[in-house]
């Protein structure tokens, strides 16, 4: 079921390769990022602030902001994992991502009860991820533009699938566009990196406040 949004995955590992590699990283640094971090918003976050002396602190606070929006993600699957133990939660969930937490989420709605799916379309996605960044440190030496092959945009392509994509229903557009505000917002005022989590944090909580299709009615 993953295997789509996997293929898209090793094209974003690429372009992520490709990208340290214009940044300076060796070869072993942009793995080892893929393979522990596994989070392309949040190394390429790093790549622009990969210098000596290395930020640590200034890092570390760009990752919590980006990823903010996990507390969400993980809050909207708490009733599928609630019943297992508090090391399973956090084994089913530490690959979780934007797209393997929709799907599965999707699969939960429709009835589905079995965890595996969160954790085995995560572990396609991570192992996609880490492919294509293979591919993108063997030849991203080779690319002088990579603008020029769209690889500066594909996350972004990325996102708008994942927004206009399925027929979304028109009472989503209310979240989306508060988040859009938020965020727009944020990032003119605030420090950077922190409109993703203000965005983030807006959205949700519109989507919390507004009434629910169909409440009120009987039956």
């Amino acid at each position: 079921m993953m295997m789509p949004v996997a293929t898209f995955t090793v094209a974003f590992g690429l372009a992520f390769g490709v990208a340290a590699v214009h940044h300076g990283l060796a070869n072993w640094e942009a793995l080892l990022l893929s393979t522990l971090v596994f989070s392309a918003p949040s190394q390429f976050a790093a790549l622009d602030m990969w210098h000596s002396p290395m930020p640590l602190l200034a890092l570390a606070t760009v990752t919590v902001a980006i990823h903010t929006r996990h507390m969400l993600m993980s809050a909207a699957l708490y009733p599928w994992l609630q019943p297992l133990g508090r090391g399973r939660q956090f084994a089913l969930v530490v690959l979780m991502s934007d797209s393997n937490w929709a799907m599965a989420l999707g699969q939960y709605h429709r009835g589905e009860r079995n965890l595996g799916i969160l954790l085995g379309s995560g572990i396609a996605l991570w192992a996609a991820w880490i492919l294509g960044t293979l591919v993108g440190v063997a030849f991203g030496g080779g690319i002088a533009q990579p603008e020029r092959f769209g690889l500066d945009v594909i996350m972004l392509c990325f996102f708008l699938m994942m927004l206009f994509g399925g027929r979304p229903r028109l009472v989503m557009a209310m979240p989306w566009l508060a988040a859009a505000i938020a965020a727009l917002a944020a990032y003119r005022w605030l420090p950077p990196y922190l409109h993703v989590m203000v965005g983030g944090l807006a959205g949700g909580l519109v989507a919390v406040v507004m009434p629910r299709h169909g409440e009120g009615k009987p039956g």
